[in-house]
């Protein structure tokens, strides 16, 4: 029986309109429904009780985070983006957010302004925001075609973790005694092929390496940071990959070797990237109409980190399951 899910999508409107219609169509063509307040204005309490009731009926909660921080709502301070992502999490309902790179909300403000792309009064209030939503489940996206794979592999793997009531067609259950007798039929065989595939071993690869072998050979190189290089206040010895993995949102946003580089990025563009550019995991990119280059995730680099989030999101469910 195939389940509909209902996903909530919110965002700030006027400049992600694009973002959200790529991710209603994402959310279409894999066969579920996408729910969003298109027609409604942010603006009263009413109006916010009508929001949180659909995002009630909704099995999953769907975050656009752009640059803006969007409307406040005066009793409470907070944006009401800020207050519906809140919400669902409260709830406990399956929440992730699509971030939007930094060269995308560049790209975007060189076409319709900054002053449309990136908060201009409540910029400390976003900045707050945006590291809570850091802690939570997001996938970083460099175009519309990245919010619609965002959209399809998180929706597949939130099925897996989850077990949802979603939506059924009612042709689909008025007579439903078969399918209850064939599920009962396979249940041992299913659990026999469940078995076996956890205990292969995937071949997933990154570039011309696989994932596994570049993971173990971070681990394996070690790595000294002089006290302050990276804010620290005495001698770190830490593997490449500790490294790349707290470093991840600075290079997620590119280091440079310019003249104003502050000292801890000047210290991971020389020290650090090189080794992670050997693996594919950084590239350098252009930057126009000035001197110093800047070093940033690849694609490569951004699959080999989604599998490093997918595999320690699968030990958590493993362990609370135990």
């Amino acid at each position: 029986m195939k389940k509909k899910l209902q996903v909530f999508i919110s965002s700030t409107f006027i400049d992600l309109k694009d973002e959200r219609q790529a991710a209603v169509e994402a959310i279409l063509d894999a066969g579920h429904i996408p729910a969003g307040m298109e027609l409604f204005k942010a603006g009263n309490e009413n109006q916010f009780k009508t929001i949180k009731r659909w995002i009630d009926e909704s099995d999953v909660y769907l975050l656009i985070l752009g640059g803006r921080y969007g409307s406040v709502e005066t009793e409470r301070g907070k944006s009401y983006t800020h207050l519906e992502y809140e919400y669902a999490i409260e709830k406990g309902m399956p929440v992730f957010a699509t971030v939007l790179s930094e060269p995308w909300l560049y790209s975007k403000a060189a076409q319709i302004g900054a002053e449309n792309v990136f908060e201009q009064q409540e910029q400390d209030k976003y900045k707050q925001f945006k590291d809570f939503v850091h802690t939570k489940v997001i996938r970083r996206v460099d175009d519309l075609k990245d919010i619609k794979l965002s959209v399809h592999t998180t929706l597949s793997e939130f099925k897996d973790l989850y077990e949802f009531s979603g939506w059924v067609k009612g042709t689909d259950v008025e007579d439903n005694t078969e399918l209850i007798e064939e599920n009962r039929a396979l249940f041992k065989e299913n659990k026999k092929i469940k078995e076996l595939l956890e205990k292969q071993v995937l071949t997933r690869k990154v570039g011309n390496f696989e994932y596994e072998e570049i993971k173990e050979v971070l681990k394996s190189k070690e790595l000294i940071i002089p006290n302050g290089k990276l804010g620290n206040d005495k001698e770190l010895n830490i593997d490449y990959l500790t490294a790349f993995l707290s470093l991840r949102d600075s290079f997620s946003t590119g280091v440079t070797n310019s003249g104003g580089a502050k000292d801890h990025t000047i210290y991971a563009y020389y020290n650090i990237a090189p080794t992670l550019m050997s693996f594919g995991l950084l590239e350098k990119v252009k930057v126009t109409g000035v001197r110093y280059e800047r070093i940033q995730t690849s694609r490569e680099g951004l699959k080999f980190l989604a599998y490093f989030d997918i595999d320690k999101s699968n030990k958590k469910r493993k362990a609370t399951l135990k």
